[in-house]
């Protein structure tokens, strides 16, 4: 029987996806893509997957790379959807199958509890406050019973927390084989754990990080896999820039003038004009960043040849020049007291890595990178590649692995592109010559969704709008009793919105709860507003449900099935903003090459983006809902026919009865 073969038996009514998986059901589309992957896992190559809402890529994908037989690397965007895929469906695949397969959760090194930076922690608490302190004395109580050492264990560790740092390491500060505490390393132990597994889960951030600074375990996975799939491919392109780019910061040089500053208390104090180095340090990055005016707004600028722009080459190569001096000092000072403690040997490395980046700044920009200085509270430099077509087409090249066998790639994501062959996301990837497969959605969208652009709405830039989008959020949320999300293209927006809503629902009497993105960790306001409903408290008032109000990493990767979520408001269309320096950079390429930077570049993008956010509405063949869409763009200028077109086949409502009376229909259901 081949692989093929196989997989369609698994998809069949009676097989065991049917009888162990709760809610399972043979979807046509879902066999067709489950029986690309088989394959192209037979055969070799790399196969491009765009699986609509719904048709359940995630088991697809699943089956066939199962009963391969073969050590296979899944890689998903994010930490929680890695979470969800070792935890939950992979061993609900694996029960199903009746597999005895080896399992591995691989998470980078700043997601695992260092014990060596935790039992030195309590030197570091000037800046807790009570409350970071009671959940630091949390994580050693924790630190005594985990095996693992996940931080994700900690339920009360939100990811910006001031703590995490603290107990975690990273690239720069981790002391390597010269830790005291090596043999408790959770870090080294779920890397040697993965080297022996059959399927190891990874997230995009620490793939391209090993494949880019061989920095860790996966580089040796890799050699020795056949079957690479990455999930959420969506996310490859911006995910591989950031660690194919190179960046250099005054805040790098600030942290390591504070780790040497503490060694005047430590095993080497006296043997090092340590508080001197560390003024040397801080006065070398503060001028720096005073080249752009000490009092400036966050900015960002381009490099104009062989400088940022707006600032004298004298002064420029002045600043840098006695950044690199301060370096130099402290670096030596380190080597002489290398021998008494991994400790700085570390700090060395850190001085080099530092010294080495600045020095690559102070070069013509290589060919094909971008250039850019972004200044704030501190002044950072980046340097990076237009996409990682490059890196990825080498990395995917046919070639053999040990048994003479062809190694697999498979790419999938529900959203990828605009057109029958996904250039955006093939193109942007190096992936030419892929197979490439669109497999729609079983949902009846139509029937169970309808999309609304009010007309008589402010253009984006109107600084009444967003106080409009508040206005027709919450009157849909009070028809509902919440069940409404707003998603917004800035925090600017995002706050305005809420606090709009806030004084809405005050001024009406509405007991209608806004949840706002980063008042509470993601998952707590996600199962906050998933669980309110109406109902009557011991006072006898009526409790209405919620209304979240959110940006960014909202806009993709959140499931509301059911009645949670029945209304969805986007404030504006997803345009990426004009004055980024990478946007810039690959909107000039464009034109150098004789293109339409607007068709090829940046409407693309925006429709990949409202697809996204579209798609956190319907979620099941149960679901019901209205996305608004409040930007006149859409309906009144020619582009807005192609950004329709990549929103699922909605039912249109042409005016505001047809609004309002949509929102009746979903009330009274």
């Amino acid at each position: 029987m081949t692989l093929a073969q196989a997989v369609a038996a698994e998809f069949l009514p009676t097989a065991g996806l049917s009888r162990l998986i709760p809610g399972f059901r043979a979807r046509p589309g879902q066999t067709e893509m489950a029986l690309a992957v088989a394959q192209t896992l037979q055969d070799g190559g790399v196969l491009v997957v765009e699986a609509g809402t719904g048709v359940g890529k995630t088991l697809a994908y699943l089956v066939p790379a199962l009963l391969s037989g073969e050590k296979v690397l899944f890689s998903t965007a994010t930490k929680a959807l890695q979470d969800q895929l070792f935890l939950r469906d992979i061993p609900l695949a694996l029960a199903a199958l009746g597999l005895p397969v080896r399992l591995a959760l691989l998470k980078g090194r700043s997601s695992y509890l260092c014990a060596q930076r935790l039992s030195h922690a309590r030197q570091e608490t000037q800046a807790l406050t009570a409350l970071d302190l009671r959940l630091l004395a949390r994580i050693e109580d924790w630190s005594l019973a985990t095996r693992v050492g996940d931080m994700a264990e900690v339920a009360e560790l939100d990811e910006q927390s001031i703590v995490l740092p603290l107990v975690t390491s990273t690239r720069e500060n981790c002391l390597g084989a010269g830790c005291p505490q090596i043999t408790n390393c959770h870090t080294a132990q779920a890397r040697q754990h993965a080297l022996g597994a059959d399927l190891v889960v990874v997230n995009h951030h620490l793939f391209f990080a090993d494949l880019g600074v061989r920095a860790s375990g996966v580089a040796e996975l890799l050699p020795s896999v056949r079957t690479v799939v990455f999930d959420e491919a969506h996310q490859l392109n911006d995910i591989g820039i950031h660690f194919f780019s190179q960046q250099w910061s005054t805040g790098q040089v600030l942290a390591l003038a504070h780790d040497l500053a503490a060694q005047s208390l430590g095993l080497a104090r006296g043997l090092v004009d340590w508080m001197g180095l560390h003024a040397d340090l801080v006065h070398a990055a503060q001028a720096l960043r005073t080249l752009w005016g000490g009092d400036a707004l966050p900015g960002t600028r381009t490099w104009v040849g062989d400088i940022p722009a707006d600032v004298e080459p004298a002064r420029w190569q002045s600043g840098a020049g006695r950044c690199l001096q301060a370096l130099h000092a402290a670096a030596s000072a380190l080597d002489a007291v290398c021998a008494l403690d991994p400790l700085f040997v570390a700090l060395a490395g850190r001085c080099d890595a530092l010294d080495q980046a600045l020095c690559g700044f102070l070069k013509p920009t290589p060919s094909g990178q971008v250039r850019w200085v972004e200044w704030g509270a501190n002044l950072r430099l980046s340097q990076s590649p237009l996409t990682i077509a490059e890196p990825l087409r080498d990395l995917v090249q046919p070639g053999a692995v040990s048994d003479g066998s062809t190694k697999s790639w498979v790419f999938t994501s529900a959203t990828l592109g605009t057109d029958a062959q996904l250039g955006w996301f093939v193109d942007t990837c190096g992936l030419e010559g892929a197979r490439v497969l669109r497999v729609a959605s079983p949902f009846d969208y139509p029937a169970q969704s309808a999309v609304y652009v009010p007309s008589d709405f402010p253009k984006p830039q109107d600084s009444q709008h967003s106080a409009r989008v508040a206005d027709l959020a919450a009157h849909g949320a009070g028809v509902l009793n919440g069940r409404t999300m707003v998603l917004t293209t800035t925090l600017r927006a995002m706050r305005a919105i809420a606090d709009a809503l806030r004084d809405n629902f005050a001024a009406s009497g509405q007991r209608i709860k806004v949840l706002v993105q980063g008042q509470a960790p993601k998952r707590a306001l996600l199962d906050q507003f998933a669980q309110a409903a109406v109902c009557t408290g011991a006072s006898g008032l009526e409790t209405r449900g919620c209304v979240l109000v959110a940006t960014a990493s909202f806009w993709e990767g959140i499931d509301l099935s059911g009645d949670a979520l029945e209304l969805l408001v986007i404030d504006k269309l997803p345009f990426a903003p004009p004055d980024d320096p990478l946007v810039q950079a690959r909107a000039k390429a464009h034109v150098e090459a004789g293109e339409n930077a607007f068709k090829r570049l940046h409407l693309p993008q925006a429709a990949i983006a409202l697809k996204q956010g579209a798609g956190r509405l319907i979620r099941s063949e149960a679901d019901r809902g209205i996305l608004v869409v409040c930007d006149v763009r859409l309906a009144q200028m020619g582009y807005g026919k192609k950004l329709m077109e990549a929103l699922p086949p909605m039912r249109r409502l042409r005016d505001e009865d047809q609004w309002h009376q949509a929102l009746e229909a979903l009330r009274k259901a």
